[in-house]
């Protein structure tokens, strides 16, 4: 009889080249790079380009990407009509999620074989647009102007150029480099490997993105560093953390933040992070939610041996950024984009469609139908 497994846990669905999360050790891989020796010494786009070729690219090799990237950046001009017409009160997730797949409807390759070949186009296309749709909605729900595409400007940059209409300093963008890099891939968590079974199918790109924008919504998964910082919010000052954490554990309720589904000891993307967040909130003399994170941190640890994960301190870097609370999780997507499309192509060079077995608990068999009139 087969094993069950909920949530497939602990369950081997494929092998993969790209990353691997040792969760026991707290050790995050990407080809072969500790995240530690990676973040911190690479750019984004150098990480982008590790997560499609397996290698890390020389300068040549960096600049057509970068180039490549840049001339890719601008959306057709239905999707800037519906950002401009979507609900101004739409969760951000949702729009994205539609405008990814509306830009299928643009493509207008000739249907064949979706070879990694015919794939790398269409992972730099939408690794270039997701992040310009995000920002236009921002804009555009606000009823500001749609800054004109620039092209002399890296990933990180280029975002917050437009959400905020004018470049940012060089260290607002060394942190959101810094963020993509350490969000860029994951293993298979929940979104790419959604991603990877709606490929397996031999779907398009743009439907299995978008299926991933989808998985990544959830609070459970991407949404879990905006619950942060309403956590913070809801706190309010250092000296009601004792109270509310107590008050939380007493109840069994869940302290966003904290402890990690695979992670059983600290995630090291956490203290890169820490060190970001700590960085930031002195330089703009704020720095409450880093006490507070820490004390959380501290007595949660204490209590319940969890230690913080990823979205426990990048929530506050991005808050420090002075970005909107609802554009988080939408940054974890412009960043988990280049491992989403990197897992697509990586699934299509040996394909498998994924259909995994069920276990049947429900009625014996044997049921007769009654007539509906006796029902």
């Amino acid at each position: 009889m087969a094993v069950t497994s909920p949530g497939l846990k602990g369950i081997v669905a494929a092998t993969t080249r790209l990353s691997d999360v040792l969760g026991d050790e707290g050790i995050l891989i990407y080809a072969g790079y500790d995240i530690n020796e990676l973040a911190g010494k690479v750019s984004y786009e150098e990480v982008v380009y590790l997560l499609w070729h397996e290698a890390l690219p020389n300068k040549a090799q960096l600049e057509k990407l970068k180039a490549d990237l840049r001339a890719a950046r601008t959306l057709p001009q239905g999707v800037i009509d519906f950002l401009k017409q979507a609900p101004k009160d739409a969760n951000v997730m949702d729009v994205l999620r539609t405008g990814v797949s509306m830009l299928g409807l643009y493509d207008l390759a000739p249907v064949g074989p979706q070879t990694p070949e015919m794939l790398l186009p269409r992972a730099i296309s939408l690794t270039a647009k997701v992040g310009v749709i995000i920002a236009y909605f921002h804009r555009a729900r606000q009823g500001k102007s749609l800054p004109p595409i620039r092209t002399d400007l890296d990933e990180a940059a280029h975002f917050l150029y437009l959400i905020n209409g004018e470049e940012a300093g060089p260290e607002a963008v060394a942190t959101l480099n810094m963020a993509y890099v350490l969000h860029a891939d994951h293993g298979f968590n929940a979104s790419t490997f959604s991603a990877r079974v709606t490929a397996s199918t031999l779907s398009d790109i743009y439907s299995a993105v978008t299926t991933a924008i989808g998985t990544l919504k959830g609070p459970l998964h991407g949404g879990a560093n905006e619950a942060v910082i309403h956590m913070l919010e809801e706190i309010g000052t250092p000296d009601k953390v004792d109270a509310w954490v107590h008050d939380k554990l007493a109840k069994k309720e869940k302290i966003m933040g904290m402890g990690h589904a695979v992670y059983k000891v600290l995630d090291p993307r956490a203290p890169h992070l820490k060190k970001m967040a700590e960085k930031l909130t002195q330089e703009l003399g704020e720095t409450k939610w880093v006490e507070m994170s820490d004390k959380i941190a501290e007595i949660v640890k204490k209590e319940k041996n969890l230690n913080a994960n990823v979205d426990f301190y990048s929530a506050t870097v991005y808050y420090s950024l002075g970005i909107p609370t609802d554009l988080f999780t939408p940054i974890f997507a412009i960043a988990r984009t280049s491992g989403w499309t990197g897992h697509i192509i990586e699934q299509l060079k040996d394909n498998k469609i994924f259909r995994p077995s069920s276990e049947y608990v429900g009625f014996p068999v044997g049921k007769k139908v009654v007539p509906i009139d006796q029902r």
